[in-house]
């Protein structure tokens, strides 16, 4: 029996057909003024309900993917839209952004002395103390990412007195006077450890996409480090570049490490 979109199963599953979509898209599957085929064909493909099918083409048209007329096959756009800084830096921003219900929960709040690449990516003397936030993050209920974010004292000491349950800390903050102006962003792969199984309920040693981000004020002052963790299939980035300016850069991470 197929799970109708609204369950915690049929949620996941829009979810999934949303991102096959857009990868299928960004691939050139489907071309820019093509039509993707019929609701009804893509939910046999997915083995899902056409009203699943209808809320994963929702997500793909608050992307700017595909055209917003229902009754008739859906136009591929193109590539995805431009994000906005805010949303590319915050998740509930970029949750919004897609029509979904963006969450969080504290799970734990640790002041502690910074280790010396912890001091480095601050711009801290070694040992100078730090916050580091462990917390789940939520798309519709469902949890998608472990965030551990690593503050210096004057800030961590805000976030900490923040409810468990704040949606967004990055507005907090920015409501105490906290500005984020430019981010630096790593992507990678990372093996689910102890907390990620426990916060995403996923197998140990799962492949994980990560994000590093390290954040600065208008000043340069480093004011964030932050790796997130997503489970598989619920989100993916796109890089746009061209032969006239680009800030996308490569690098080689020797194998044989986890995490």
């Amino acid at each position: 029996m197929r799970q109708e979109q609204g369950t915690p199963d049929g949620e996941l599953r829009y979810r999934k057909v949303a991102a096959e979509l857009r990868e299928a898209i960004i691939a050139g599957e489907y071309a820019a003024g093509t039509k993707l085929p019929p609701e009804g064909t893509l939910a046999e493909r997915y083995g899902v309900s056409r009203g699943t099918v209808r809320h994963a083409l929702a997500v793909l048209r608050s992307d700017g993917l595909v055209t917003s007329r229902r009754g008739t096959r859906r136009t591929v756009l193109g590539g995805p839209r431009a994000q906005s800084f805010s949303e590319l830096l915050s998740f509930t921003n970029w949750a919004r952004s897609i029509g979904e219900t963006p969450g969080g929960r504290v799970d734990s709040v640790v002041r502690r002395p910074a280790e010396p690449f912890e001091a480095g990516q601050l711009g801290l003397a070694d040992g100078a103390e730090v916050h580091l936030v462990l917390r789940v993050r939520t798309l519709s209920g469902e949890p998608v990412m472990v965030e551990r974010s690593l503050y210096p004292a004057r800030i961590g000491e805000l976030v900490a007195e923040l409810p468990p349950d704040t949606v967004s800390h990055t507005e907090a903050l920015v409501a105490h006077g906290v500005l984020f102006t430019d981010a630096d962003h790593t992507i990678d792969l990372a093996w689910a450890d102890a907390d990620d199984v426990r916060l995403l309920d996923c197998p140990p040693g799962q492949v994980l996409l990560r994000e590093r981000r390290r954040t600065t004020d208008p000043e340069g002052a480093p004011v964030e480090w932050s790796e997130d963790r997503y489970l598989p299939g619920t989100i993916a980035f796109t890089v746009h570049n061209s032969v006239a300016a680009s800030t996308l850069g490569r690098h080689h991470s020797p194998r044989g490490g986890k995490g």
